[in-house]
C-alpha cells in the first residue's frame, strides 16, 4: 500500500515541479523512478533492495508475473486515445504535406539510420538494432508541448512539431511491433511472410475497430443513451474494450485502434467532446506519472552499467545530430519552411512515453526469452529519451533565438467572442497578413467562423485549455469583444500577460457609456459604441472600409464623424507599409497621418468629397 500511494504522490509532485519550473514532466518523473529504483538499491538501501519494486520477485513487488506488461499496455492505450482526440484535421491545411513526409520518409530515415548506428557502434544483432531504431522513431507530444509552450514561434512550426509528435506515436509503435514479430516468430522460410501477415492484420483490425467503435460511441452519446454522469467512465470503458478486443483479433493492434478511435471522435461534432477531453487529460496526467516512475524503477543498475561507456555518447550524437536533421531536411524539401525553421524542427525531437513504455515491454519480454542483446533495449531507449528531453528542455529557447525563429514580438491577435462583427474584423486582419484566432463557447459562432476560413476555437475562457495551446505562441494582442462585460474584464485580467503583451483591449459596456466612464485606457475602437451598437452596425452595414487620411485635419474630421455616427465605427489606422494600429479613443491624438495612410472602419461608407 505504501508503494502504491508513494508512486501517485511522487508522480503528482513531479508534475507540479515540471509546471513550476516549465520543464517536461518526463524529466523529474524518470529521475524519481531511477532514484527509488536502481539508485536506491545500489547506494541508499542497506539490503540493496529498491524502494519501489514494480515486478514481484517472490518477496516483494507490485505486479506479479505479466501484470506489469498488461498495465503498461492499457495505460498507453488511454494516453494515445487522448492524443488522438486532440488531432484536428483543420489545423494542418498549411503544413499537411510536411507532416505526412515527416511521419513516413522521416520515420524511414530514423528507422534505417539508427539501426545501422546501433549495429555498428554497439555490435547489436540486426534484429535488436532495428527494434531499437523503431522505438526511437517517436517524438512524444507530452514532452514537446511543455518545451514549445514558452517559445513564441510561427504557427506552422508549432503545428508541425505538435502533429508529428502525436501522429508518429502509433507509427513508431507499429513499426516496433513489426520488428518484434520478426524477432519472435520462428520458422526459417516463413519468417518474413509470417511477420508481414501479422503486420497486415494489425493495420486491418486496428483501423477497422477504431473507426467503427468511434462512430458507435459518438452515436450513442448524441442519442443520449448514456447518462451524463456515466459519460466519461463509459468512454474510458469503451477505449479499454476496443483496445482489448482489437488486440484479441490481432496481437498489438490495440494501439492503432485507440488512436484511430480518438482521431474520429476528435473530428466529430459531438457536444460532449470537450468534457470528454478534459477527463482524459486528467487521467493521462495520472497514468503518465505512474508509468514513468514504474518503468524507470524497473531498470536495474546492471542495465545502466551496460551503456556506461563512450559508445553511448557516440550513438546519441549520431541519432540526434545526424539522423534527425537528415530526416527533417529530406521531409521538408520543397516546402514553405525556411532553413532556420527546418533547423529548429531538427533540433526539437524529444522522445516520450510510448518509446519508454514499449521499450520496457518488448525489452523485458525478449530478455526473458533469452534473445541475445535484448538487455540493451530498455537502457538505450531510456538514454535517448532522457538525453533528448534534457537537451531540448535546456536549449530549445536559446537555439530558437540563435537561429532566428524566436518571435521577439508576437503579432498574432486573439479575439474573445466570435459574433458577426468579430468575424468581420478577424477576416479583415487575416487578409492583411495577421494571424488571428477567435474563441467562443457558442458552437454556432465557431462554425460560422470556420466556414469563412478563420481559425476558431470552441472553449470556455474559465478553463485552462488556452494556456496550454502551443499554437497560440505568436499571439501578442488580446481583444475582448463579447456582449458580457464581466467576461471581457475577466479575459483581460486572465490572459493579458500571456496573450496581451503588446496590448489587451475590450469594448466598453453599456453602463460605462451611459455613465460617461467609457474613456478607458483599455477601451477599444470607440468610447460610445457598446456591444449592441457594434452588432447593429455589423447587421446593417457588414463591410469594412478604408479611406485615405493624408493629413491630420482629414484624420480628425473622419474620426469625429465615425465616433458621432451610429452606423459606423473606426477600427484601425493603416500606414503606407500596410501595418495596422488599433484605434483607441484615449490615444486619438497619437496617430499620424501621411501619404498612403488610411482609416479602417466598419459600417456605412463615408462620402469622402463631402469631408474634404
Amino acid at each position: 500500500m505504501l508503494e502504491l500511494a508513494g508512486i501517485i504522490i511522487l508522480g503528482i509532485l513531479a508534475q507540479w515541479v515540471a509546471w513550476k519550473f516549465k520543464i517536461p514532466a518526463i524529466l523529474p518523473l524518470i529521475l524519481i523512478g531511477l532514484l527509488v529504483g536502481p539508485i536506491a538499491a545500489e547506494f541508499l538501501s542497506e539490503d540493496h533492495t529498491k524502494w519501489i519494486e514494480p515486478i514481484w520477485n517472490g518477496k516483494e513487488g507490485l505486479f506479479p508475473g505479466e501484470s506489469l506488461f498488461y498495465f503498461v499496455s492499457l495505460a498507453i492505450s488511454i494516453i494515445l486515445f487522448e492524443g488522438g482526440l486532440t488531432l484536428k484535421l483543420s489545423e494542418i491545411k498549411n503544413v499537411g504535406p510536411v507532416i505526412t513526409k515527416l511521419i513516413t520518409l522521416g520515420s524511414l530515415v530514423t528507422f534505417f539510420g539508427a539501426a545501422v548506428a546501433a549495429h555498428f557502434i554497439f555490435g547489436l544483432s540486426w534484429q535488436i538494432a532495428f527494434l531499437f531504431s523503431a522505438l526511437i522513431i517517436v517524438t512524444g507530444p507530452t514532452v514537446i508541448t511543455p518545451i514549445l509552450r514558452n517559445i513564441p514561434l510561427k504557427k506552422d512550426v508549432s503545428a508541425v512539431l505538435k502533429w508529428e509528435g502525436i501522429l508518429i506515436d502509433p507509427i513508431g509503435a507499429l513499426v516496433a511491433v513489426l520488428v518484434f514479430e520478426f524477432i519472435s516468430v520462428e520458422g526459417g522460410g516463413e519468417f518474413t511472410k509470417t511477420a508481414f501477415t501479422e503486420f497486415g492484420k494489425i493495420v486491418l483490425f486496428g483501423s477497422t475497430f477504431g473507426f467503427t467503435f468511434a462512430h458507435a460511441l459518438n452515436f450513442a452519446i448524441n442519442k443520449k443513451w448514456i447518462p451524463h454522469y456515466l459519460l466519461n467512465v463509459f468512454a474510458l470503458a469503451a477505449v479499454l474494450g476496443v483496445f482489448v478486443l482489437s488486440d484479441s483479433f490481432a496481437h498489438e493492434s490495440g494501439l492503432l485502434a485507440v488512436v484511430v478511435m480518438g482521431m474520429v471522435l476528435g473530428n466529430s461534432n459531438s457536444a460532449y467532446l470537450k468534457e470528454l477531453l478534459y477527463f482524459k487529460e486528467s487521467l493521462s496526467v495520472l497514468l503518465i506519472s505512474i508509468l514513468f516512475i514504474l518503468l524507470s524503477a524497473n531498470i536495474n543498475m546492471a542495465d545502466l552499467l551496460l551503456i556506461y561507456n563512450w559508445k553511448t555518447a557516440i550513438l546519441f550524437i549520431v541519432v540526434v545530430f545526424m539522423i534527425r536533421p537528415i530526416g527533417v531536411f529530406l521531409s521538408t524539401h520543397g516546402s514553405k519552411l525556411k532553413t532556420n525553421e527546418k533547423l529548429f524542427i531538427s533540433w526539437v525531437g524529444p522522445r516520450g512515453i510510448v518509446a519508454a513504455g514499449i521499450a520496457s515491454l518488448f525489452g523485458l519480454k525478449l530478455a526473458k526469452n533469452g534473445v541475445p542483446g535484448a538487455e540493451y533495449i530498455t537502457p538505450l531507449v531510456f538514454m535517448i529519451v532522457l538525453g533528448t528531453v534534457l537537451l531540448n528542455a535546456t536549449t530549445a529557447r536559446l537555439f530558437a533565438k540563435i537561429i532566428g525563429v524566436f518571435l521577439n514580438k508576437s503579432e498574432g491577435i486573439l479575439i474573445v467572442g466570435a459574433s458577426k462583427f468579430s468575424r468581420l474584423i478577424a477576416n479583415y486582419l487575416e487578409k492583411n497578413g495577421r494571424h488571428t484566432v477567435l474563441i467562443d463557447s457558442n458552437e454556432g459562432n465557431i462554425e460560422k467562423s470556420k466556414s469563412l476560413g478563420l481559425e476558431a476555437i470552441s472553449t470556455n475562457i474559465y478553463s485552462d485549455t488556452l494556456q496550454d495551446n502551443i499554437e497560440l505562441n505568436d499571439v501578442g494582442y488580446l481583444m475582448a469583444l463579447t456582449g458580457n462585460p464581466e467576461i471581457n474584464k475577466y479575459a483581460i485580467n486572465k490572459f493579458k500577460k500571456q496573450f496581451g503583451e503588446n496590448g489587451s483591449f475590450r469594448i466598453v459596456s453599456h453602463d460605462e457609456v451611459a455613465s460617461n466612464q467609457a474613456e478607458l485606457e483599455e477601451g477599444l475602437f470607440s468610447h460610445i459604441h457598446d456591444y449592441n451598437k457594434f452588432s447593429d452596425i455589423a447587421k446593417n452595414f457588414p463591410t469594412i472600409n478604408e479611406i485615405e487620411i493624408s493629413d491630420e485635419e482629414t484624420l480628425k474630421k473622419i474620426t469625429d464623424i465615425l465616433i458621432k455616427e451610429d452606423n459606423s465605427v473606426p477600427l484601425f489606422i493603416k500606414n503606407g507599409e500596410g501595418e495596422l494600429t488599433i484605434y483607441r479613443p484615449s490615444h486619438s491624438d497619437s496617430y499620424g497621418a501621411g501619404e498612403n495612410h488610411k482609416m479602417v472602419y466598419l459600417g456605412k461608407p463615408i462620402d469622402v468629397e463631402a469631408i474634404i
